[in-house]
């Protein structure tokens, strides 16, 4: 993928069929804050109704209580994955209480002035439990809590073996073909994720949704956003403020230096983050004055889990295995695409369009040559990731690419074009137009910046006088559409046994404490 100007016959190989795609499939996350009826973030409990958040494998929580993070099982169509999210989205709304709302937008909602209103997720009293709730405050004493509020979507992919079994009989490296199959997928999907990471700019631009802020997110924070109107701060020319500076990221990480050059170094790294105590945090402290543990250790990362990243290698952990031990002992199994914002104008945060463009630059990602990722490149990806979430809808907004500067359109147009065959091979697939019309709604968006989503928030922002009034609105029409789903007895009868059967399991996980969570935390530092 080092040559932007390579042709549209390269991108495909001749021998790559759509009965190679067939056996795809994808899962999604969507984050979403819960809105108290003024439209700040909400101090309720997680709604019992709906289970437990520790243990309900679809409906749980992130950092904050009022934080509901929502997940699809995995899905063999588009459709089937945003009809089972809406499906879930029905069954909260059905049990939100106190004229309580799913807050549209990835940037928050209303908060407080002081941190301490924004309630860290609860997960009952089992050592798991706490566990997880003193990681979250590990994070809030580290980072703030505002950063925590941040909302997205994450979209997991994975691609059938028989594409990994004909890519390999293909290869003329031998060294990759004598490779077991669970290695070779494994050296594939970190190519894709190197590639993902070179074009999350042009993801960025055609799907940044996050331009502007409530002014209370920025309490006690120095910037040069400008106002947009009333309580609400933007940067003119913005397209997603999630991926930039005062989104999801910290300085420590900056340095972490984790590789995605092979699946080895990455799980070393990952691991030496873990393992490795990094001063500021040590300064803030393991405990309180009372003796109360403030967060989980002074490591560069508490667990694997704070390593934010664009895309992550993934593997369905078993039981008693963390995130890399499931990687080391099983390799890649998917991947996941985390540089995507909620869609504000979808009562799901996502549409098909964005699904549909998403897949397609996956498979051109995983099907295209990717080189070792180093520091020099890294740096221009950064630049170039900067500019792009900051300025991207500027006139003279630029990419920087092998040392040449292109005009970002021109940067853009030149990996559609790259894209469409992959899109047609993927409507062949399925049977469907579904690539093809994403593809040509994204190329409306390079074509005419002003049909990008983050455009059309500040237009609308402006109109409906402040980001609060704007999201109000909206989340007032996905009520609608929540209310509209025609959701089955059956499914409805699903997630009620769910819900009961993650209540049952949380209380089997509390009376099932050996030693008290003083020794728990003492074992694992």
């Amino acid at each position: 993928m080092s040559q932007p100007e390579s042709t549209a016959q390269a991108v495909l190989p001749s021998w790559v069929d759509s009965s190679l795609i067939q056996g795809m499939l994808r899962g999604i996350e969507r984050e979403s804050l819960r809105m108290q009826s003024n439209g700040f973030l909400s101090q309720r409990p997680h709604p019992q109704a709906l289970g437990s958040a520790l243990t309900h494998p679809h409906i749980t929580t992130d950092y904050s209580e009022a934080l509901m993070e929502f997940i699809t099982p995995p899905q063999d169509t588009i459709r089937g994955a945003l009809n089972y999210l809406m499906d879930i989205h029905a069954v909260v709304n059905r049990q939100l209480e106190g004229e309580e709302k799913l807050w549209p937008m990835s940037m928050p909602c209303m908060l407080d002035s002081t941190d301490d209103n924004i309630p860290l997720a609860q997960y009952g009293s089992s050592n798991i439990g706490l566990f997880k709730t003193l990681y979250r405050h590990g994070l809030g004493v580290r980072y703030g809590r505002r950063m925590q509020t941040i909302s997205g979507v994450h979209y997991n992919l994975s691609f059938p073996d028989q594409l990994f079994e004909a890519l390999q009989a293909n290869e003329t490296d031998e060294a990759l073909k004598s490779l077991s199959l669970q290695d070779y997928r494994s050296h594939r999907y970190m190519g894709l994720i190197r590639n993902f990471i070179r074009l999350t700019p042009l993801v960025i631009f055609l799907i940044g949704a996050s331009p502007a802020v409530c002014q209370c997110f920025m309490t006690g924070r120095d910037h040069q956003m400008l106002p947009l109107t009333r309580g609400t701060l933007y940067t003119p020319y913005a397209t997603a403020l999630r991926m930039g500076r005062f989104g999801y990221q910290n300085s420590a990480q900056k340095q972490l230096g984790i590789q995605y050059n092979n699946l080895h170094d990455y799980l070393e790294g990952l691991q030496k983050a873990v393992k490795t105590p990094y001063k500021p945090f040590t300064r803030l402290g393991l405990d309180d004055a009372n003796g109360e543990p403030i967060q989980i250790n002074d490591h560069v990362l508490q667990i694997e889990n704070e390593y934010y990243s664009l895309v992550r290698p993934k593997q369905v952990p078993e039981d008693g295995e963390t995130p890399s031990q499931a990687l080391a002992n099983r390799g890649i199994g998917y991947v996941e695409l985390r540089a995507v914002d909620v869609n504000p104008y979808s009562p799901i945060g996502i549409d098909e369009n964005t699904a549909g463009f998403l897949e397609v630059v996956a498979l051109y990602c995983l099907l295209q040559d990717s080189p070792a990722l180093l520091q020099d490149e890294q740096d221009v990806i950064d630049q170039n990731q900067a500019e792009v979430v900051n300025r991207g809808r500027a006139a003279n907004a630029a990419i920087w690419e092998n040392g040449q500067k292109y005009p970002i359109e021109d940067w853009c147009v030149i990996y559609m074009k790259q894209m469409q065959p992959l899109a047609e091979l993927l409507d062949e697939t399925y049977g469907t137009d579904l690539y093809r019309k994403a593809m040509q709604t994204m190329q409306i968006r390079v074509d005419e910046v002003d049909t990008t989503l983050s455009a059309l928030i500040v237009g609308d922002t402006r109109t409906h006088g402040g980001m609060w009034h704007f999201g109000q609105m909206l989340a007032h029409q996905h009520i609608e559409a929540y209310q509209a789903h025609q959701l089955s007895k059956k499914k409805a009868a699903y997630f009620a046994d769910l819900a009961e059967k993650s209540l049952q399991k949380q209380q089997e996980l509390e009376q099932d404490s050996g030693i008290s969570f003083t020794e728990y935390l003492a074992q694992y530092r």
